[in-house]
C-alpha cells in the first residue's frame, strides 16, 4: 500500500452515535430495531403459554373421556363437543384459551385454577393498591409488571369489585364433611368512621378435616369480639355446612364459649393453653416469671386429667406460698377450662390445647395490613384479610397433614369396645404413639 492510497483519521474529529436514533446501523450491514425485537420475544413468549396452556387443557379432556380424540377405544367414557374461547391473564399477557366441552360429563378444568393460584398474590396486590391510595402512574406500572398490560387508575375500582366478588365467593362456599377440630379467633383492625377511627374485628375460623389436613373455614365481620358476634358467626359456620365439630379451641374471648354451646352443643371447649399462662404470670413479679412458668409446664405434663387437676392444685398452693394469691386464683378458676384436650388421643394433645395455629395466620393478616392503617370501612379490612388467607390456603399450607385423624378413629372404635368400669388405654390393644402430627406441619 502507498503512501497516496493511504487514508487518515487521527485529525478528523468523530461524533457521538445519537442516541435516540433508530433503528443504529451497524457497520452498515444491518440494522436492529430493539423495540421490534422486545414485541418478538414478547409475542413468543405468549404463544408459548397459551400452547402450553391449551395442550394441558386438551390432555385433561382426554383423561376424562379415557380416550384422545377421535381414538376409537373400548375405555371411553365420553366424547368431545367442541370447545368455546376463554380470556386468561398472565404475567405474559393476555392469552386465549380454547377450553373443551364434553358431551355429557362437567369439563371442571383443575388447569385453569392451578394457574390461577400462583397468581393469587396479584389479587391482594390490587386490594392493597385500592385502599392505600396509590398514586395512577404506581397502579399502571404496577399492574404491566403483574399482568402484562396497563391498567389505569380509574378501572382499579372496578376491577377491585370483581376481586371482592371472588373472595365473597370462597368465604361463603359451601362446608362439606367432617371437621372435628375447629380453632377460631379474632384480630383487631383499625377503620375509619365519621372522621374518627375505630376498631372493627375480623374474625377468623380453621378446621382440621377427617385427613388432618387444616381448613380456612371462615373470615367475617364482627362488630365486636363479643357474643352476638360470636353467635352469628357460628351460626354462619354451621348454615355453610359445618358439623360434626368435637372440640372448639380458642381464648376466652367475651361470649365464645356460650356462642360455642348454643350452635354446636355437642362440642368440647378447649381454653387456650398459651394464653391462659400468658394471664396467670401478668399476676407474677418478673423475677419469679421463670419459676412459675416451669410449675405451669407441670401441670400440663400430665398423663391424664385427674393427674393435671391434682398437679394444678398442687402448684396453686406453692402460689399461695410464694404470696402469689393472684395468681393462685387465676389458676384454680381456670384451669378446668384448659383440660378438655385430656379427652382426646395423646398424639394430639400439644397441637389441639392452644391456639398456635391461628396465631401464626394472625401475624400474618397483621403484616399485610400494616401498609394500609386504617380502612375506609369494615368490609375493605375483611377482604384483604380474606384475599392473604386465601393465599396461604392455596400453598402446601393446606396440603400437608396437620394431625394423623387415625389416632381419633381408633379411639372411637376402642369407646364403642369399652365396657362399663374399663379404662380406655386397656382398650386400645396398641400403645398410642407419642406424637399423631406430621412433622412438616406448621
Amino acid at each position: 500500500m502507498t503512501d497516496a492510497t493511504m487514508t487518515t483519521t487521527t485529525d478528523t474529529p468523530v461524533s457521538p452515535p445519537d442516541a435516540a436514533a433508530a433503528p443504529t446501523p451497524l457497520g452498515g450491514a444491518f440494522a436492529v430495531d430493539a423495540g421490534k425485537v422486545q414485541s418478538h420475544l414478547d409475542r413468543v413468549v405468549r404463544e408459548t403459554v397459551e400452547q402450553t396452556l391449551n395442550a394441558l387443557l386438551d390432555a385433561e379432556a382426554d383423561a376424562l373421556c379415557g380416550a384422545k380424540r377421535y381414538e376409537r377405544s373400548p375405555d371411553r367414557v365420553d366424547t368431545r363437543a367442541g370447545s368455546y374461547a376463554r380470556q386468561l391473564h398472565t404475567t405474559a399477557g393476555e392469552v386465549t384459551l380454547k377450553v373443551p366441552r364434553l358431551r355429557t360429563l362437567p369439563f371442571d378444568t383443575q388447569i385453569i385454577e392451578r394457574y390461577k393460584r400462583r397468581q393469587s398474590s396479584v389479587e391482594e396486590a390490587l386490594v392493597e393498591m385500592y385502599l392505600a391510595g396509590v398514586s395512577t402512574r404506581r397502579v399502571e406500572d404496577i399492574t404491566e409488571a403483574l399482568w402484562g398490560t396497563r391498567v389505569s387508575a380509574s378501572t382499579v375500582s372496578e376491577l377491585n369489585q370483581k376481586v371482592y366478588a371472588r373472595i365473597d365467593e370462597w368465604r361463603n362456599r359451601p362446608i362439606a364433611g367432617e371437621y372435628p377440630y375447629l380453632f377460631v379467633d379474632g384480630i383487631w383492625l383499625k377503620r375509619t368512621w365519621g372522621g374518627e377511627v375505630r376498631n372493627v374485628a375480623v374474625l377468623v375460623a380453621v378446621g382440621v378435616d377427617a385427613n388432618g389436613r387444616r381448613e380456612i373455614l371462615a373470615v367475617q365481620e364482627g362488630s365486636k369480639e363479643d357474643g352476638a358476634s360470636w353467635l352469628g358467626f357460628f351460626r354462619h359456620l354451621k348454615e355453610r355446612g359445618l358439623s360434626e365439630v368435637r372440640l372448639v379451641t380458642s381464648d376466652k374471648c367475651l361470649g365464645v364459649v356460650e356462642a360455642a354451646a348454643t350452635v354446636f352443643p355437642e362440642a368440647r371447649w378447649q381454653r387456650c393453653v398459651v394464653h391462659f399462662e400468658r394471664n396467670i404470670l401478668s399476676a407474677v413479679p418478673r423475677e419469679k416469671m421463670a419459676e412459675v412458668a416451669a410449675m405451669l409446664k407441670a401441670v400440663y405434663a400430665s398423663e391424664d386429667r385427674a393427674a393435671a387437676e391434682g398437679k394444678a392444685e398442687q402448684v396453686a398452693g406453692k402460689l399461695d406460698g410464694l404470696r402469689l394469691t393472684s395468681a393462685a386464683k387465676v389458676l384454680r378458676a381456670g384451669v378446668g377450662e384448659t383440660l378438655s384436650y385430656f379427652a382426646f388421643p395423646r398424639g394430639h394433645w400439644r397441637r389441639v390445647r392452644t391456639n398456635k395455629l391461628l396465631e401464626r395466620l394472625m401475624k400474618e393478616i397483621r403484616r399485610r395490613t400494616r401498609v394500609v392503617g386504617a380502612f375506609p370501612d369494615g368490609r375493605s379490612a375483611v377482604m384483604l384479610a380474606a384475599a392473604r388467607l386465601r393465599h396461604v390456603a392455596y400453598t402446601d399450607w393446606g396440603e400437608r397433614a396437620y394431625l394423623d385423624m387415625k389416632l381419633l378413629r381408633d379411639q372411637d372404635e376402642a369407646e364403642k369396645r369399652k365396657t362399663p368400669g374399663e379404662s380406655l388405654e386397656r382398650v386400645l390393644v396398641a400403645a398410642t404413639p407419642a406424637s399423631g402430627m406430621s412433622p412438616q406441619a406448621n
